[in-house]
């Protein structure tokens, strides 16, 4: 069993100074405990604590994108979100208005409480941890809807700052900056920190840095977006000098847990205990009674048919290289080809990824295919799908998972200091040999090639059917080798819809989102061991008997191309009525009625 984690248990007592309303005011100091209270390293601990609590902000595993789709397709996919501006903050647009704001609201209380403590160095210590949160809550802000108002003090209900305008996206970068350099400062070293990577560190504030500069770098670059302070260029060198610098601390590496290319990538994600070589920060789980609301639901909304279904799309599986690093997409009859032809001889994290050919879950001996009636595309993830659970205790069931969740790690940072490298020109082999070639060699993948990557860019990867065609340049090439490799190191791990908004890539999210390829009705071996596991059948024909998986073509089962074609569960529900709007769909609208209580902000373009 887990030791149950102080910062879950401390934070229950801090609760009593946390508001229940979703306005931006605050707790009135005189409703506070004491007048003695921020007095003490305890008192600011316990006050701090509750930060953790939004970390991550949802389960990213869930999150829908041109990599894996669910059930009920998300509003970005099918283009709800895109036909109406919100009445209130519920639903996709609870970054507005949400609990995220009384999450500032505690971040500027400690703030101006923290000089009561007479203890220096833990003052220091979390006003550090406290500018990291605010730099990582105006950054989910920036993400979201570009120019927000900036508080960095307590609000009381009178207080006109209340109904201020908007602050420029520039102005609020530069104070993210402020915030997060403070805290590279000041922050206590991974060494030094006994509950990393459950607590902010040094190392946290380097990867949160490289990753909002790399966001706001690509997005000035791709949405031709200047402001006279700063362009692009000084963003992008921001992220690669932030990534270099953790990368010079030594504190991190790429773990092999065993050496066995089929299995460390799978089973970095399983673990109980987060790997504190590879994880910067991670999310807290537990297996303890003692500590509720501390596990999470992969194994759940992976395996149970009632949940998401969620499934990896072919469009995906695709950029996947061929062992060998070939491009699969370079073999002919690619589009058509059968699972057990296109799982065959792929990058081990493939496997590692989705159900493929002689599957077992962990510590079990069965072989299972893929379950087309819990993976609406047949690509059935099984990252983070930890070991099953059986026993007598009412915890031991398949939709409580253990194992804690990655919201840094270090792959990451890698992963941006290349594409960072890469936009800004002074990418170097070099470069790629201490960044992305260290996560090919731990699955036994060749080496990325920068001369050959641009002598030849892929044009799966260029393309409009699948690829980002705005790419351009001499490093277009291994732009576009390091957004592959981004995809399927990073899948699932709630970076991919950010990523395509920040590359001006929402067309994507209008490119085909099929599963698996079936010529027409038949028996359908999905394990490798030439016995059929899924039989199709049409409409008006016998159903088929002795195969475990049975589906009527047309009813049970879509096809693109009627009785053949890709699994397409959702037929025709996407975007051919509401396509991705180039001019208004990156940003979110902001609520309606925060816009009747505040006239002083203004709605995003083309959300009037």
């Amino acid at each position: 069993m887990k030791k149950i984690f102080p910062i879950l248990l401390t934070s229950l007592v801090a609760v009593g100074f946390t508001s229940c309303d979703d306005t931006l005011d605050v707790v009135p100091k005189d409703k506070l405990a004491n007048e003695t209270y921020f007095t003490t390293a305890t008192d600011l601990e316990m006050f701090t604590n509750p930060y953790y609590n939004n970390i991550p902000i949802k389960d990213f595993f869930t999150e829908q994108s041109d990599q894996l789709i669910q059930r009920t397709l998300s509003d970005e996919i099918i283009g709800g979100i895109k036909r109406y501006t919100p009445k209130d903050g519920s639903g996709s647009h609870w970054e507005w208005s949400n609990s995220g704001w009384k999450d500032l609201r505690r971040i500027n209380t400690l703030l101006e409480n923290v000089d009561k403590c007479q203890d220096q160095e833990a003052k220091i210590h979390y006003t550090a941890v406290s500018r990291f949160f605010r730099a990582y809550f105006y950054a989910e802000k920036l993400k979201h809807y570009g120019d927000v108002p900036w508080y960095d003090k307590q609000l009381g209900s009178a207080d006109p700052d209340l109904y201020k305008a908007r602050d420029s996206r520039e102005f609020i970068m530069t104070k993210i900056i402020e915030d997060v350099d403070y805290a590279i400062e000041h922050l206590k070293a991974k060494k030094d920190e006994k509950e990393a990577p459950y607590r902010v560190t040094i190392g946290a504030a380097l990867a949160l840095k490289s990753r909002i500069c790399l966001f706001e770098g690509t997005w000035r670059k791709y949405h031709n977006l200047t402001y006279p302070e700063h362009d692009y260029n000084y963003y992008l060198q921001l992220a690669a000098d932030a990534a270099q610098t953790l990368m010079d601390r030594k504190e991190y590496s790429i773990k092999r847990l065993t050496g066995k290319t089929d299995t460390d990538y799978r089973d970095l994600f399983v673990q109980e205990d987060a790997d504190k070589d590879e994880y910067i920060f991670s999310r807290y789980s537990s297996s303890s009674t003692l500590v509720s609301g501390t596990s999470h639901n992969t194994n759940g909304f992976t395996l149970i048919a009632s949940q998401g279904q969620p499934g990896l799309t072919r469009k995906f599986i695709c950029s996947y290289l061929m062992k060998d690093g070939r491009r699969f997409t370079d073999i002919p009859g690619w589009q058509t080809m059968q699972f057990t032809e296109e799982m065959k001889d792929r990058d081990p994290r493939l496997s590692q990824t989705v159900r493929g050919l002689n599957y077992k879950r962990i510590g079990e001996n069965t072989v299972l295919a893929p379950d087309l009636g819990i993976s609406v595309t047949g690509y059935q993830p099984i990252k983070f799908v930890q070991q099953s659970k059986t026993g007598n205790n009412q915890n031991d069931n398949i939709d409580r998972s253990t194992n804690d969740l990655p919201w840094m790690r270090y792959a990451e940072v890698l992963l941006n200091y290349a594409e960072a490298k890469a936009e800004l020109g002074s990418l170097t082999q070099d470069d790629l040999d201490k960044s992305v070639n260290l996560l090919r060699k731990r699955v036994g993948m060749p080496d990325m090639n920068m001369a050959q990557a641009n002598a030849i860019p892929d044009p799966y990867l260029a393309g409009d059917e699948y690829g980002y065609p705005n790419v351009t340049g001499n490093n277009k090439g291994v732009i576009l080798e390091i957004r592959r490799e981004r995809g399927i190191e990073l899948v699932m791990e709630g970076f991919r819809l950010m990523d395509l908004f920040r590359w001006k890539a929402g067309k994507c999210l209008d490119q085909p989102l099929y599963g698996m390829y079936f010529p027409g009705a038949g028996k359908y071996d999905l394990t490798g061991d030439g016995k059929a596991d899924l039989a199709l059948y049409n409409q008006g024909d016998a159903k088929p008997s002795g195969v475990g998986q049975v589906y009527e073509i047309g009813k049970e089962i879509f096809l693109s191309d009627g009785n053949r074609g890709y699994f397409d569960w959702h037929v025709g529900m996407k975007t051919e009525n509401y396509p991705f709007n180039e001019t208004r769909d990156y940003l979110y609208p902001i609520p309606a009625n925060q816009i009747a209580l505040n006239p002083n902000l203004v709605q995003n373009p083309g959300w009037e």
